[in-house]
């Protein structure tokens, strides 16, 4: 937005406030006080009829003919013949209505419709005296309004509302018409003193876009006046000539870092395919935390094709390469997807790691996640190597949650982005025990208390795996359950129950109403199978149901 404008669009707002104030507190005063001499006309109007009236009546009650019905009528066509006389204009009309609305009075013929009635008979029955806005026979009408007792008269002395009120509105519309005029006047005023201030900052704008243009830094602003536009003018062409000076430099280092960042994208294109993105940004961002270690809390993802040595048999060396790169790619997607990255590859086992470089809040949801979702991408890519009569493939995935020590490892010529610790070894090995038990995926304790309120979980048992001398609670999950699902796994936990507390019979029976239920069940096999072997040789007072692994 030009100077120009702005000045005009600061500038004619506050002008134009203040005729608007001016005007709307001159119209409003001129308004007030018409309207009040109106109203107070009406008004006067109104009191000397009831005064009339109530001579009337006082002369009957004088003469002791209140009582008498031929008196009263002529008192009324007397009130009535007073009306027409304070009828000023044809749009004046006097009135009076009993309690119903019906009117019994009035100085011009009264064609009121049912609504008119009804609105006049709620004002009678709400007692209201005073000024009243009303319809009559269509026409909106202003007015005073009084009660007459002696008749049971409501008495109305009203205009019609336009007539009424059309000074006021003449009034109106002068103060607009006044306002417009000196609106556009200030406008063109405005334009002609801004057009004057503006035109120097105009003739030293255009001397700077020609040199912008034409890129001509030797080019300076002719410097015409002995103000504030004379001292802009002058540094501008200081500022030129420094910019002169600099621009080979600038244009020398434009050159090296055009070519630095070519080098850089070519490296993380080529990097990024063995070191996760997240760590190349957070290397460049900070080299010198390239060979420190830290203590994170993460979850591990530990995946493994099982017989894959049997599996390889059926296959040329060239196909066994394409269909492992097609799983991996599969695999390697649904990892990424939920926020893991890939730590490395062990043959055709996956580590993948969920919290590192970047922490997130459900890393070990997305874990589970992760795990089921390559375990129904697998079912897929089955149907593909079915269909071209290759062998299928089956995998085991286990997850741990849990302290580890991640960063880059090794030395200054070979470095590894990736964790170790304790807690990468229980992962492997609960991989290790989805072969034993059969299962498709296996998490530990840790897992279990991130998810359980996300997914419907299964114990699978208390183990002491190679390499511990601890117990671990070992779980399994399903995004749902069908209906036999949610009662067999209910049984299958009831007697996990009984099967800790020593019942070894009640464990049985939940286990075979299990297996009744899921016939083949492993899980259940396993534990019916162990009750009925521990009730024939019961274990030593010690026991605590664990079982303790010896291979990997």
């Amino acid at each position: 937005m030009r100077i120009r404008t702005k000045i005009i669009w600061i500038v004619l707002p506050l002008l134009i406030a203040t005729l608007l104030i001016t005007g709307i507190i001159s119209s409003e005063s001129a308004r007030s006080g018409i309207t009040r001499i109106a109203v107070a006309a009406l008004g006067f109007k109104a009191q000397q009829l009831n005064k009339y009236m109530e001579s009337q009546w006082d002369l009957l009650v004088t003469n002791k003919l209140s009582d008498n019905a031929d008196y009263i009528t002529v008192a009324k066509n007397a009130v009535q013949s007073y009306a027409n006389t304070i009828v000023g204009s044809p749009t004046e009309l006097i009135f009076a209505v009993d309690s119903s609305g019906a009117v019994q009075m009035s100085t011009s013929p009264v064609h009121e419709t049912e609504a008119e009635r009804q609105h006049i008979a709620g004002l009678y029955k709400d007692d209201y005296i005073g000024w009243v806005d009303l319809s009559v026979g269509g026409k909106e009408m202003v007015g005073q309004t009084f009660f007459f007792t002696p008749f049971g008269w409501y008495v109305f002395v009203t205009n019609e509302k336009a007539i009424f009120f059309r000074e006021v509105t003449n009034i109106t519309i002068q103060s607009i018409v006044v306002l417009v005029v000196s609106a556009v006047i200030s406008l063109v005023l405005l334009v002609i003193f801004s057009l004057y201030l503006t035109r120097p900052i105009t003739t030293v704008v255009g001397a700077m876009k020609n040199i912008i243009t034409y890129n001509d830094l030797s080019s300076r602003v002719a410097v015409e006046y002995k103000d504030e536009i004379g001292e802009l003018a002058n540094t501008f062409n200081i500022m030129i000539g420094e910019l002169e000076k600099a621009y080979k430099q600038i244009k020398d280092f434009a050159f090296q870092a055009v070519l630095a960042q070519k080098n850089e994208h070519k490296v993380r294109n080529i990097f990024q395919k063995y070191v996760p993105k997240d760590v190349i940004d957070n290397f460049i961002a900070s080299p010198e935390s390239m060979l420190v270690g830290e203590n994170r809390v993460v979850a591990i993802l530990f995946s493994d094709i099982r017989s894959f040595t049997t599996i390889s048999e059926g296959y040329m060396p060239d196909e066994l390469v394409q269909a492992l790169n097609r799983y991996f790619s599969l695999m390697v997607d649904i990892i990424m997807g939920r926020n893991g990255i890939i730590d490395k590859y062990i043959g055709d086992a996956i580590m993948a790691i969920f919290g590192a470089p970047v922490k997130h809040d459900d890393d070990a949801l997305q874990a589970v996640l992760s795990g089921l979702e390559m375990q129904e991408a697998l079912h897929a890519f089955n149907q593909e190597q079915k269909a071209a009569g290759r062998p299928e493939f089956k995998i085991g995935v286990g997850i741990n949650f849990g302290e580890v020590t991640v960063g880059n490892i090794g030395s200054e010529k070979k470095m590894d982005y990736t964790i170790i610790g304790d807690n990468v070894n229980l992962g492997s090995r609960l991989e290790g025990l989805t072969k034993q038990y059969h299962q498709e995926l296996i998490f530990s304790t840790s897992v279990y208390r991130k998810v359980k309120h996300k997914l419907h979980c299964r114990l699978v048992d208390k183990v002491v795996v190679k390499g511990k001398t601890t117990g671990e609670k070992i779980f399994t999950a399903k995004r749902s359950l069908t209906e036999d699902e949610a009662v067999a796994w209910n049984d299958y936990h009831d007697g996990l129950k009984a099967y800790y507390q020593r019942d070894f019979p009640q464990a049985i029976r939940h286990f075979e109403k299990t297996l009744k239920i899921l016939p083949g069940d492993s899980l259940a096999e396993d534990f019916l199978r162990r009750s009925e072997e521990l009730i024939r040789h019961p274990p030593p007072s010690d026991w605590e149901g664990l079982e303790i692994k010896h291979e990997k």
